[in-house]
């Protein structure tokens, strides 16, 4: 049995687009591929789903044990090594363990698995870039790499592998920094970097009109329409006039994630 597994969010978007996903790859595979959260889905409301509620992975795994099921393959929709899956999904399968013995539960590698890192993922967040200078109209000074944000340096630093790699790409047209939704105020977590605003502020200040290369899979709280992202950047505009900052389409949008997942599934099979 393959799930295919995202955080969560109690935005509705989010668990379509993670449907989405889950069937553009059971048609590849030509097998079921359950779409599951970790957390936090459960709570949208059914209605605003097509009256099928979202799925969380412990409720999920319990039911799919008591039909029979011990064998799962998990395949990670999260760029890299985040407490969700080193700490909180073995914390899921230990009490599990402990009630009905042993499973094979094979957890596949996430998006970018460092030090190698992901290239097809670098080619999304170019075409997504060069996408919004075309619709946009716009050469940008400066792109802004944004994710969510996490107390993980592990994970921070896919980032920071993903604007490196991208840099290389644009180093004849702009500048590549990297901005951050959330963070924690204590200095050992600076290396997650400035938050959006700050970061827009500056290439305010400096003139240099900005692309937003979003590091999102799906819409949520912060990307996507009407999302904090969207807001943050009205409001760089509105401060800065003269100032432009777009927002490029998010990765789950791009086909070449569904390649990713593909070759995810294969590996932790073979």
């Amino acid at each position: 049995m393959i799930i295919l597994l995202d955080n969560g969010s109690k935005w509705p978007e989010a668990t379509r687009n993670l449907r989405r996903l889950a069937a553009a790859m059971a048609r590849r595979k030509g097998e079921d591929v359950h779409a599951v959260s970790m957390l936090h889905s459960s709570r949208i409301p059914a209605a605003l789903l097509d009256d099928k509620p979202a799925e969380t992975i412990e409720p999920f795994l319990r039911r799919q044990i008591d039909h029979g099921a011990r064998k799962f393959v998990i395949v990670p929709l999260f760029f890299g090594p985040s407490r969700a899956i080193n700490v909180f999904l073995p914390e899921v399968v230990s009490r599990l363990e402990a009630e009905v013995g042993a499973l094979q539960i094979d957890v596949a590698p996430t998006l970018c698995p460092l030090p190698n890192g992901e290239s097809r993922l670098v080619d999304i967040l170019e075409a997504n870039v060069r996408d919004a200078m075309q619709t946009q109209q716009l050469t940008p000074a400066r792109i802004l790499l944004v994710d969510h944000g996490s107390r993980v340096a592990a994970v921070t630093a896919v980032r920071t592998w993903l604007a490196a790699m991208l840099s290389a790409r644009f180093r004849e047209i702009a500048t590549v920094t990297e901005a951050v939704m959330e963070r924690r105020e204590e200095r050992q977590y600076d290396f997650n970097g400035d938050l959006l605003e700050h970061a827009l502020a500056t290439a305010a200040q400096k003139g240099e009109q900005t692309i937003l290369a979003m590091q999102f899979i799906s819409p949520g709280r912060h990307a996507g329409a009407g999302g904090d992202i969207d807001r943050i950047t009205r409001n760089a505009m509105h401060r800065h006039p003269g100032f432009r900052a777009v927002v490029s389409p998010l990765i789950g949008e791009h086909p070449l994630l569904e390649d990713i997942l593909s070759d995810r599934i294969e590996a932790v099979r073979s």
